[in-house]
């Protein structure tokens, strides 16, 4: 850490003596208070407000840091807002850091330890953030989108630091000196305890730019922060928002830097197949249907707000109505058409013997498959105990094929799976690498193998084309 940021971390926690006390801070529900600000209220004239219902300036949460750097030295202060904790944390039986990981860390450091890390699904960002506990020494709230994600983090820092993890979201409501929370558990926390934590660690932080997902980094004070992500660009632009809730991008590796060495050589296959004569011919009808209506609307799905004038069109008039009961069923033959469910068990006996994942985009299709043959399916109706026996039992073996519809998209760890089937999916980017990520956890021999099953002659090779526009099928980087 810079001689800069120590001075500022130590101004936290005391007043500074050589000046007349001015300034109160105080948080208050997820905000800071300012009491006698006065003429210096022109230092951090852009960070607060006057709140005439209490006569106080009032500031978010998230510029705690900022307030402090502007009148440390100049205004004396008298900081009552801060409630996180100095620790001393100590990992008993530390592994060296990759070098990527090592460069990651050191520029996060090197920027007053606030920043986003991109580092490719697999390639060990958990750790990296360990490793920022560490190199910070502060109590430290990790965020992340899913009960699965905050179990896994939860037991391994637990396994890792030797000492009890909080878990808050699921019905835990265990705060720690470090907690792990989902974000929608994290915006009903933080106006209570948002001045807990000195470090903020936000995993898969791309959710975080969302409207209501970003009120849980404005709320919380936490001077250092870490993001963390795969792929940290959104489709809506969001992801410029990163760099005020959380830090500039300081590190980014790419997956191909990585692949065969740190992370499982990989092969992303395309599978086409023929719907039925009967399901053809009904698709036919139904997307002729839909795309009337559209053209008759005259509503461009270019434009960004394409979607939401189909909606809102379709609940106007009766044809727009059955154009989208049309859309939705174009939908469902070309995502879950007879000649997929043969060419996944044609997949499945290829690889017998092969952990594999299959991947749909809804869980009707999901359902659909495990009923065919007889295999186990997790979605998000899987209760928190069944899902857990779920994943031990394909991770051990027992289970050596797992249907899913989205809940193994993020952050789950299975390193023993080496070929996914995508059977339907959205446009998303992300999604995309996201699903190869769940094969890509190294395994000694390990060659990894990514199917996508298109019917052909729909608008699934549209779609197809969209989500592998990246770097790991061939491509460049691209919003997801």
């Amino acid at each position: 850490m810079s001689d800069r940021g120590a001075t500022l971390d130590r101004g936290f926690v005391r007043l500074n003596a050589s000046l007349p006390a001015v300034v109160v801070i105080r948080f208050a529900d997820g905000t800071l208070t300012l009491d006698g600000l006065g003429a210096q209220h022109a230092l951090i004239a852009d960070l607060c407000v006057l709140d005439t219902r209490v006569g106080l300036h009032r500031a978010k949460a998230l510029y705690y840091a900022e307030i402090l750097r502007r009148l440390h030295g100049k205004v004396a202060y008298d900081d009552q807002a801060k409630a996180y904790a100095t620790l001393t944390l100590s990992e008993p039986a530390p592994r060296p850091l990759r070098e990527y990981q090592s460069k990651a860390l050191d520029a996060w450091v090197a920027a007053q330890r606030r920043g986003v890390i991109v580092l490719p699904t697999g390639a060990g960002k958990s750790y990296v953030a360990l490793r920022a506990m560490l190199a910070c020494q502060r109590s430290t709230l990790v965020l992340a989108p899913t009960i699965d994600l905050v179990q896994q983090w939860a037991g391994d820092l637990e396994q890792r630091l030797g000492r009890p993890i909080g878990r808050y979201g699921g019905g835990d409501k265990d705060l720690q000196d470090i907690t792990v929370s989902t974000y929608d558990s994290g915006i009903l926390l933080m106006p209570w305890h948002g001045n807990r934590f000195g470090l903020l660690v936000c995993d898969e932080c791309h959710h975080l730019p969302a409207a209501v997902t970003a009120n849980a980094a404005e709320s919380c004070l936490a001077p250092f922060r870490l993001g963390l992500s795969a792929t940290p660009e959104r489709a809506d632009g969001g992801h410029a928002r990163l760099a005020e809730l959380i830090g500039p991008e300081v590190h980014r590796t790419r997956i191909d830097e990585l692949e065969g060495n740190f992370l499982a050589s990989y092969q992303a296959e395309i599978v086409e197949v023929a719907l039925d004569p009967d399901e053809q011919a009904a698709y036919t009808v139904a997307r002729q249907e839909y795309l009337r209506f559209v053209r008759r609307m005259g509503i461009d799905f270019g434009q960004a707000n394409g979607w939401a004038s189909f909606i809102a069109a379709s609940g106007r008039d009766p044809q727009g109505r059955a154009a989208m009961r049309a859309y939705r069923e174009q939908k469902r033959l070309s995502r879950s058409g007879r000649g997929k469910l043969r060419a996944v068990w044609q997949l499945l006996r290829d690889h017998g013997g092969e952990r594999c994942i299959v991947f749909t985009e809804d869980n009707d299709t999901a359902y659909a498959i495990g009923r065919s043959f007889v295999l186990p399916v997790l979605t998000h109706h899987t209760k928190g105990a069944e899902r857990k026996q779920m994943l031990d039992a394909f991770r051990c073996g027992e289970y050596p094929v797992l249907v899913t519809s989205k809940v193994l998209n993020e952050g789950v760890d299975v390193p023993e799976a080496a070929v996914g089937i995508i059977v339907s999916g959205s446009g998303s980017v992300r999604e995309h690498v996201q699903r190869l990520g769940r094969l890509l956890r190294p395994q000694p021999g390990k060659t990894a193998v990514l199917y996508e099953i298109l019917s052909a002659g729909t608008g699934e090779a549209y779609t197809s084309e969209r989500r592998r526009n990246h770097v790991a099928f061939g491509q460049d980087e691209a919003f997801a």
